[in-house]
């Protein structure tokens, strides 16, 4: 289950979810599967895939949404996995949630063309503002009690790519997984999105939106892109020097919960 299409999962609702189970560590460990998966919202899950869920072993569900998209969309859960809110942003303000749930197009600063932009800001605002670090303090505090066998976490946004996805590379950085093979799975979103963004961008057309620049920035704001990520390196480096750094210093996890984590996640 280590290649890209067996580690998205086959959910009848659940878009974006996918395990981090596999990867390799620097030193030759190897992440558990069923222990922590990544997605995008929950609250459209059928009951064949809470039952899914469930079966897999699902325990703990972390929301990095905001209030006001948690209001709107609840998560769908097992009844067995407990809920925390850890809200990453007072508002969405990667704008995916107003796309995914009103298909239509927002004007970020009166310009609806310029999603690229914009992503590379809430990079920023995901590495400096002091909710976000609360909120990926509390990410660490969770996944620091999933300590018994084949109990899974999972975390996640609206698309399951920003939050989620710098929510991924802190806990792979903290666990070992070298810079190169968490870029993949940062990027491994847009396989994992692409029916979901087409028909997205699909149905905005049938909606009369035809400029290509407006549709570029809609699919700038429901994909990743390398330069984003590379926005938040280059806020961590200024911050802390180094990632490693920036976990220690910004998210306050301690080299003993480091070690904690690797015996909890590592085989």
């Amino acid at each position: 289950m280590t290649n890209d299409n067996k580690r998205v999962l086959d959910l009848e609702k659940g878009v974006n979810f996918r395990e981090l189970g596999g990867y390799q560590t620097v030193d030759g460990q190897t992440i558990k599967f069923h222990k922590v998966l990544r997605s995008a919202g929950l609250s459209d899950l059928t009951t064949n895939d809470l039952n899914f869920l469930n079966n897999y072993g699902l325990k703990y569900d972390i929301d990095f949404r905001s209030h006001e998209e948690i209001s709107q969309k609840p998560d769908r859960l097992p009844t067995n996995a407990e809920y925390i809110a850890a809200p990453v942003f007072e508002q969405d303000e990667t704008e995916a949630s107003k796309v995914q749930n009103k298909n239509f197009i927002p004007e970020i600063d009166g310009d609806p063309t310029n999603g690229f932009d914009h992503m590379k800001d809430v990079y920023r605002d995901i590495i400096t503002g002091d909710q976000a670090k609360d909120a990926y303090r509390t990410f660490f505090d969770e996944l620091l009690t999933n300590e018994q066998d084949d109990d899974v976490l999972l975390f996640h946004c609206s698309a399951g790519k920003d939050r989620t996805g710098m929510g991924a590379v802190y806990l792979l950085s903290a666990l070992g997984v070298p810079m190169d093979v968490i870029k993949q799975d940062y990027l491994l979103t847009n396989k994992a999105n692409k029916n979901f963004v087409d028909d997205l961008i699909t149905n905005l057309q049938k909606k009369g939106y035809t400029d290509k620049n407006v549709l570029s920035s809609v699919r700038d704001l429901m994909t990743v892109h390398s330069e984003y990520l590379a926005t938040a390196e280059k806020e961590i480096a200024k911050l802390s020097g180094n990632i490693d750094n920036y976990i220690k210093d910004e998210l306050q996890v301690t080299p003993a919960e480091i070690r904690d984590l690797k015996k909890i996640y590592l085989n």
